[in-house]
């Protein structure tokens, strides 16, 4: 797990558990991350994403079993796993009335660099996230939420990680400035080896991204794997079924239930597996037509992410956004935290 200077890069963790009084939020989980990986980490909301992210980063102390983090021991070793983490997490933390470099330069000082160093590691950064361009005088509050989590990301960056931590670093963020967090994690791990621990709402960013990703639900691991071999696992190919109705597609999956016993239903669609797909159509719509239920479109396609997480977790992973565009925080695992 150390990569060509000998330093350890590396995530272990064994028989990880989290209770929050009678909930447990994370349970029992194992996970080995060699370094230099991009490692995706998705769950739907309240499955244990963020709460395993905290203990991993030294946060929240586990209520049983043990991990490393850069070879050392997160809770024994934490003072030393934080020098050799960066963290950017879900909630983006920035001092409203200091400007973008006041805020670089302050944490780069508060790791012990000289100011005449700090300024320019702030500046070297600005350039790394593609905000250097801006106002120098424009305040953080003034950002836009794109411009925040490149901002964000920036600071997690100050002291050259080993391994970085980014909790759902493009929720809520345009197209444009999520496919400009992309490649600037791809060119972190890329040019610089660095590990990348990521968690995500959007399947297509885990696709896209990770070498490696690993499903939670319920605080366990359900599946683990590249994207290649976890879509190869559902089956060759995909018939989606459109209805005009939930009632429709609750029928049809009744109908098909002979035909197609790998299936998943999702409001008014219905995904069916197959080794040869378009060999079963003919009887598909047979079998419809025979119950009465009228379809509205047909599609052939390859398994993707979204069907592996339908199968591991009986649910879509559906990313909720207000009126105002920007991300729901998920509840369930939030409340306990509070609560415990």
């Amino acid at each position: 797990m150390s990569d060509h200077n000998g330093e350890d890069r590396g995530i272990t963790a064994v028989g990880m558990r989290r209770d929050f009084g009678a909930l447990r939020a994370v349970d029992g989980v194992d996970l080995e991350i060699p370094g230099g990986r991009i490692f995706g980490f998705l769950g739907p909301n309240g499955a244990g994403k963020s709460t395993l992210v905290k203990i991993l980063t030294t946060i929240l102390n586990p209520t049983a079993g043990h991990a490393t983090v850069a070879g050392y021991d997160v809770v024994k070793q934490g003072g030393k796993v934080r020098e050799a983490i960066g963290v950017a997490l879900q909630d983006v933390g920035l001092d409203p009335l200091m400007t973008a470099r006041e805020l670089l330069m302050l944490q780069t000082e508060l790791f012990g660099t000289p100011r005449d160093e700090a300024r320019k590691t702030a500046e070297r950064l600005l350039v790394t996230v593609g905000l250097d361009d801006v106002d120098p005088k424009k305040r953080a509050g003034a950002y836009s939420g794109g411009m925040k989590r490149r901002l964000d990301l920036a600071l997690a960056l100050v002291h050259d990680p080993r391994i970085l931590f980014l909790d759902e670093p493009t929720t809520g963020l345009d197209p444009a400035s999520r496919a400009a967090i992309w490649e600037e994690v791809r060119r972190l791990n890329d040019d610089l080896g660095m590990t990348i621990f990521l968690t995500t709402q959007y399947l297509e960013e885990a696709d896209r991204l990770a070498d490696e990703i690993a499903i939670i639900n319920k605080g366990k691991i359900v599946a683990q794997g590249t994207p290649s071999d976890l879509k190869r696992e559902v089956g060759d190919e995909v018939v989606e079924l459109q209805f005009g109705s939930c009632e429709d597609a609750v029928s049809a999956d009744d109908a098909l239930a002979a035909i197609a016993p790998n299936r998943q239903h999702s409001n008014r669609e219905l995904r069916l597996y197959f080794g040869r797909a378009a060999e079963n159509v003919p009887e598909l719509v047979r079998a419809l037509d025979g119950a009465g239920i009228r379809l509205q479109g047909l599609t052939i396609e390859q398994p993707s992410l979204d069907d592996v997480f339908l199968r591991v977790t009986g649910e879509a992973l559906e990313h909720e956004v207000d009126e105002a565009g920007d991300a729901v925080p998920p509840g369930d695992e939030q409340r306990a935290e509070a609560t415990s």
